[in-house]
């Protein structure tokens, strides 16, 4: 890595390994050290959250995936992190804990036609480093989580779901995005045309392979926060999974957005995202909120 500053929540360059595919961040979310894998390098994704960070963002999928290369690299990441001075150089003493493998980066994950190949990759490395147990065995005291953060959108593919069943027998979970509860509330965030209906169904499938979460991000817009419609509609959604994810991750805007729309973005009050993350409470569901 090139010296910098400490790693921050609201740095997540992924370049600043010196790698291709492989990038360390401090998460607030997964409360620690996480470890990126970052399949779409060519910065193509088949969504545009207004809110995201990634610059040059283009509508696309990822370029083939050099494995022997991800391979290497994660290995040598590791071997950083776990025996090096990588927490001691770059990260604040208090985060100081490898708390996960995410599947995230500059794009969708499973748009990858080798996602497939990539977890078993990732599960074999991780077996190496003792990290998942001699057979993935989910007892080791030094576990970590192999995590899919994704949008969701292409759950139901079967090569997809099977991926993600393979997934949760690595100690996997999904962190499965969901920002609005009507077809003009993703539109307007995501820049993508599905309904919320179809959405929901995805999730509903992706939740009965592997442990998961829904990740909603909440922001300002010209101004304002979302209007009462808006999160009654969001809510409205979410309570017909209640029975059947692990819970939300709500999380307000911590990175800046290298969208169009950035200027019109604000960052919502603790206070505000508290009130809602109250609210999904009371649906029965629980909650993490990330201001």
């Amino acid at each position: 890595m090139t010296d910098q500053q400490t790693l921050t929540v609201s740095d997540h360059n992924r370049d600043v390994s010196g790698m291709k595919y492989v990038y360390p961040v401090v998460s607030r979310r997964a409360g620690g050290v996480s470890i990126g894998i970052n399949l779409n390098v060519n910065n193509a994704c088949n969504w545009r959250c207004v809110y995201c960070q990634v610059p040059n963002l283009t509508r696309g999928t990822p370029p083939p995936i050099d494995l022997p290369l991800l391979e290497k690299e994660l290995r040598s990441f590791l071997t950083y992190a776990l025996h090096g001075d990588f927490m001691a150089r770059y990260v604040a003493e208090g985060d100081r804990h490898l708390k996960d493998i995410a599947f995230s980066g500059n794009g969708e994950p499973t748009s990858a036609k080798e996602f497939p190949e990539v977890v078993s990759l990732v599960e074999k490395v991780l077996i190496e480093f003792n990290l998942l147990g001699a057979s993935g065995n989910t007892n080791q005291v030094n576990l970590i989580k192999l995590r899919l953060i994704t949008n969701g959108s292409l759950m139901d593919k079967q090569t997809v779901l099977d991926s993600v069943s393979h997934l949760a027998k690595c100690n996997g979970e999904v962190w499965f995005k969901l920002d609005a509860g009507t077809k003009e509330g993703i539109s307007r965030i995501n820049d993508v045309n599905l309904t919320p209906e179809s959405h929901i169904q995805r999730l509903i499938k992706c939740a009965a392979a592997c442990p998961t979460f829904i990740q909603t991000c909440m922001f300002g817009l010209d101004g304002e926060p979302p209007q009462e419609a808006d999160i009654e509609a969001y809510l409205a959604l979410i309570s017909q999974v209640k029975d059947v994810v692990q819970g939300v991750h709500l999380y307000g805007l911590a990175r800046p957005s290298y969208q169009a729309e950035a200027a019109r973005l604000s960052r919502l009050s603790e206070e505000w995202l508290g009130g809602v993350a109250q609210r999904i409470r009371q649906l029965g569901l629980t909650v993490y909120v990330s201001p």
